[in-house]
């Protein structure tokens, strides 16, 4: 009978020690869960996602200084894009010209202004001319502020008769300012000239 109680006890013992470890299992795997759970949801609030042309693009957060090289480019491409894109349409043009305007110094609206002397914007209206501008390279030294660049361009006058293709080289300097709705890269374009705009070849049309 002793003997009998005696494993009996020995039985419990056993009994409670494997449900106490199952028990403890549990309460570990349970905390580990809840532990990666919150870390994951803390990962997910963390990361932005962008929708470009239909796809879903994953958006990582860096330094101003890491970004300049790019930025500075594309806004020294935006300002050419809307400086030298024109078409017979006065309301377009100074729309255009305005934006480019917002992104550069007194330099590009002397250049504007001499433009404008010399009835340029006239001519593109009355002769029906539409301009774009192919920015084929932009070089950016961003050793030392501000940053000194120089556009390597290709244009493309469509007139009526004929297709003329010219070759455009500017140059400048580009200095911090803050950003801005009309100026999201926070840089303006200072000293900006025009080093060459020639034509390379004349096309004509049918």
């Amino acid at each position: 009978m002793f003997r009998k109680a005696k494993n009996i006890d020995t039985a419990f013992k056993q009994v409670r020690l494997v449900a106490m470890v199952v028990i403890a299992g549990c309460v570990l795997i349970c905390g580990f869960v809840i532990y990666q759970s919150y870390a994951l949801a803390s990962g997910m609030q963390e990361r932005v996602y962008v929708l470009s042309n239909g796809k879903v693009l994953e958006a990582f957060a860096s330094s101003r200084r890491e970004n300049i090289p790019v930025e500075a480019r594309d806004h020294v491409k935006t300002f050419h894009y809307w400086f030298f894109t024109l078409d017979p349409d006065d309301k377009l043009i100074q729309e255009n010209i305005t934006k480019a305007l917002y992104l550069a110094d007194a330099s590009a609206k002397r250049q504007y202004d001499n433009l404008e002397e010399k009835g340029y914007y006239a001519q593109v209206m009355a002769g029906n001319v539409s301009q774009t501008i192919k920015v084929d390279s932009v070089r950016v030294d961003t050793g030392n502020h501000p940053y000194g660049f120089r556009c390597y361009a290709t244009q493309e006058l469509i007139r009526r008769t004929s297709i003329v293709t010219r070759s455009l080289v500017t140059e400048g300097v580009l200095r911090n300012i803050s950003r801005s709705d009309n100026n999201p890269h926070g840089f303006l374009i200072e000293r900006w000239r025009i080093l060459e705009n020639q034509d390379i070849s004349i096309q004509n049309r049918r």
